[in-house]
């Protein structure tokens, strides 16, 4: 029963780190209001020594000409409510809370099938990596159950 218990713990300092991590993107979107974004994905772009004409940079350069601040400020909240949700689950989990494991089963078991789709569209590493993490996650879940 402690194993299950340290298991949980474990996706909750997952889930917590997932968290911080879009509370960290959130802030940056944010703090980006009222800037000149054209002008920064272009300094990111020259700072990387990335050439603007090669593909992923000019999406990029493209996707920055088209946010204004009524989108950042969206996006910034999306952020920040994602990242409350992964704080209230990783506080559930490592307090053995029912309602999180349910979330947890949940949140990562919706995606399983849309990653499954994906990988019979197209194979790849990366998306075998997320498939396998999230099963595995599924798997300390359901192991770390409430009885």
């Amino acid at each position: 029963m402690e194993s299950a218990r340290t298991d949980l713990r474990l996706i909750a300092i997952i889930e917590a780190g997932k968290g911080l991590l879009v509370f960290v993107t959130a802030w940056a979107i944010l703090r980006h209001i009222h800037a000149n974004l054209q002008a920064a994905a272009e300094q990111l772009i020259l700072h990387f020594h990335l050439n603007p004409a090669h593909h992923v940079p000019r999406i990029f350069l493209e996707l920055a000409s088209h946010l204004d601040d009524r989108h950042l400020l969206w996006l910034g909240i999306g952020a920040l409510s994602y990242s409350l949700i992964r704080f209230m689950e990783a506080y559930g989990l490592w307090h053995g809370k029912r309602w999180a494991w349910l979330f947890g089963m949940g949140s990562a078991g919706i995606y399983v099938p849309l990653e499954v789709l994906e990988l019979a569209r197209h194979v790849s590493w990366a998306g075998g990596v997320v498939l396998f993490t999230n099963l595995l996650v599924l798997a300390i879940l359901w192991r770390g159950r409430a009885r």
